[in-house]
């Protein structure tokens, strides 16, 4: 009974903690995109929400940290959903699902989307901290691919490749997005970038 207790206490904080996160994000994000990113400090940041300078620190080291944490989440269901994927799906079918749980944030909360999107990608310090976080989502991914293909990443350079390539896909698909205010759907863009490289997401075993 103790054990339990203390595991929901835990499971509760946590969620508080999550809370404080998101709410700290949300109000980066709205003074971000409206100010601009050299403009907006961290104290304009804790002060929209009422809380101090000390309490940001306890959650994010920089506001690079806090337009990070957005990312975060979804790129850990993007693996997971690669993970979860039928194991004689075509890598690029997999690999098209995976990167659907980014095109299913942006269908379903366009708006925010693109202004979080906007921000990142018009940002040199945000669109690094991006491309760094891609980097590590390329590296769950080939560990995914290759043990779905029986591929070893150590030696074999198609699984880290073919996942690098599908999130190149996707970003060009969400910078051609952002580009166009959204006009056009972004799964049509990234359908169609999918298309284009679908050859160099073949990972067959028996190519030399």
């Amino acid at each position: 009974m103790v054990e339990m207790s203390v595991a929901s206490t835990a499971g509760i904080a946590e969620r508080k903690r999550q809370l404080v996160r998101n709410e700290l994000a949300e109000a980066a994000v709205a003074l971000l995109a409206d100010q601009g990113f050299e403009e907006t400090t961290v104290d304009q940041i804790v002060a929209a929400v009422g809380m101090s300078r000390r309490t940001f620190s306890r959650y994010f080291e920089s506001k690079e940290d806090v337009v990070v944490h957005l990312l975060a989440g979804a790129g850990a269901q993007m693996c997971a959903e690669l993970r979860a994927r039928p194991g004689d799906e075509p890598p690029a079918l997999a690999l098209r699902h995976a990167v659907s749980v980014f095109t299913s944030i942006c269908r379903v909360d366009r708006e925010r989307t693109l202004r979080v999107s906007r921000l990142i990608l018009d940002t040199p310090a945000l669109l690094a901290r991006f491309l760094e976080r891609q980097s590590q989502w390329q590296a769950e991914m080939a560990g995914i691919l290759a043990r779905r293909t029986g591929l070893v990443p150590d030696t074999d350079l198609r699984p880290a490749l073919a996942a690098g390539v599908a999130l190149t896909a996707f970003q060009t698909g969400l910078r051609h997005w952002v580009d166009n205010d959204g006009t056009t759907a972004i799964d049509e863009l990234v359908d169609q970038a999918f298309v284009m490289i679908t050859p160099a997401l073949d990972l067959s075993t028996d190519q030399s």
